[in-house]
């Protein structure tokens, strides 16, 4: 199974981070119009905590869509969750984990979002892009996410 994979060193423990990153995300979210949640757009996303919690986003008319499950949820250490976008078949599915690796006084933050290779290129969700170039594109989106959260840390 092919991934994109992104990491980023920020300037706060590992607790503090994956605070921010699950308490805060609807403030560090950035919208990409290539990588829409739902035809609406993202909306606010919000996670409910813990393992089997969900990750959702509520729409600007008040519907809440579930982006995913929450799979692993270690505090400060390890994310993991399911990530569907709303044009998803029921079947389809892909998956993000996020470790929260302590390096010196700093905090690596990777994201890995695997599971692309199982949506079809002509899906409106890859827009017809080749693998490749659908995963470097992916990457950059998950690249100014990291950059937003690091802006939202109290180091940032």
């Amino acid at each position: 199974m092919s991934a994109v994979i992104v990491s980023l060193r920020v300037r706060v423990t590992p607790a503090e981070a994956f605070d921010v990153f699950v308490n805060e995300i609807g403030a560090w979210w950035r919208p990409n119009g290539l990588f829409q949640l739902t035809p609406r757009g993202d909306g606010e996303l919000r996670f409910e905590p813990g393992e089997n919690g969900r990750l959702v986003t509520t729409l600007s008319n008040g519907k809440v869509f579930e982006i995913g499950r929450i799979t692993a949820w270690a505090p400060g250490e390890r994310l993991a969750f399911s990530w569907r976008q709303a044009t998803f078949s029921p079947e389809q599915s892909t998956h993000v984990e996020v470790l929260f690796e302590p390096v010196g006084d700093e905090t690596r933050v990777t994201v890995e979002h695997r599971g692309w290779d199982t949506i079809p290129q002509e899906h409106v969700a890859r827009h017809t892009f080749p693998l490749a170039v659908f995963q470097m594109r992916q990457a950059e989106h998950w690249r100014a996410l990291l950059a937003a959260l690091n802006e939202r840390l109290p180091s940032g």
